[in-house]
């Protein structure tokens, strides 16, 4: 599904920083995969280079064995909308929108669907993910874990293979963590979606399928 090459990243500048090196690897479809590391270690920077977010500085990143370095920004941007879902932190849901309109805004970036079919494709992965109470809500009137949620539901708007999370449970309690590693788990057995996930929660890294340990930019033992 995505796979690196000598994957680098180098923040140019007076004294360069290296963010990843020399990254090699492999992620298969329908896998559940974490990426661990000490703080500054590049997991975040690994994780915006396999999305397409960074652009690297030597390698390349394939997406279904099509290269994408020579992509244009705008169908860097198309590949994004289309193949990947996005899930950060912090929800970054637009606290004057709805939840279901939250959740329409991909699809709305891709323009494939009419507003009556985004709307009804909107409320179904919301009733999925057991959130069908809340379409009408603002983000304000929910939980940390049910915003999380809806921005997990905002990632599958598209309906895109694979999910990249960074840190999706760092700011919750260990009730709505619980909660949302459930409804990644649920991606991925139920739905055969691929999720990659950076996380300081060892716990969780070690429910997942796999588990990529980076150390000072380069992969390494765990």
């Amino acid at each position: 599904m995505i796979e690196a090459r000598g994957l680098t990243r180098i923040l140019p500048g007076l004294v360069p920083v290296t963010l990843v090196r020399d990254i090699d690897l492999v992620i298969e479809a329908g896998e559940f995969v974490a990426i661990t590391g000490p703080s500054g270690s590049g997991k975040s920077s690994l994780l915006y280079l396999l999305g397409l977010l960074d652009t690297p500085t030597s390698g390349e990143v394939l997406i279904n064995g099509q290269p994408t370095h020579l992509h244009s920004e705008a169908r860097r941007a198309r590949e994004r909308l289309s193949t990947l879902g996005f899930v950060f932190q912090f929800h970054f849901l637009l606290p004057e929108f709805s939840v279901v309109e939250n959740v329409m805004i991909p699809m709305r970036k891709l323009g494939r669907l009419s507003v009556s079919e985004m709307r009804a494709r909107a409320v179904g992965i919301l009733s999925e993910l057991g959130l069908e109470d809340h379409v009408g809500k603002l983000p304000i009137q929910l939980s940390g874990g049910q915003r999380q949620r809806v921005a997990v539901a905002r990632a599958l708007a598209n309906d895109p293979p694979v999910i990249l999370a960074d840190e999706p449970t760092g700011s919750l309690d260990s009730a709505s963590s619980e909660q949302v590693f459930k409804t990644l788990r649920h991606l991925v057995d139920d739905h055969g979606k691929t999720v990659i996930a950076v996380t300081h929660d060892l716990d969780l890294a070690a429910r997942m399928d796999r588990r990529l340990h980076l150390v000072d930019g380069m992969l390494a033992d765990p």
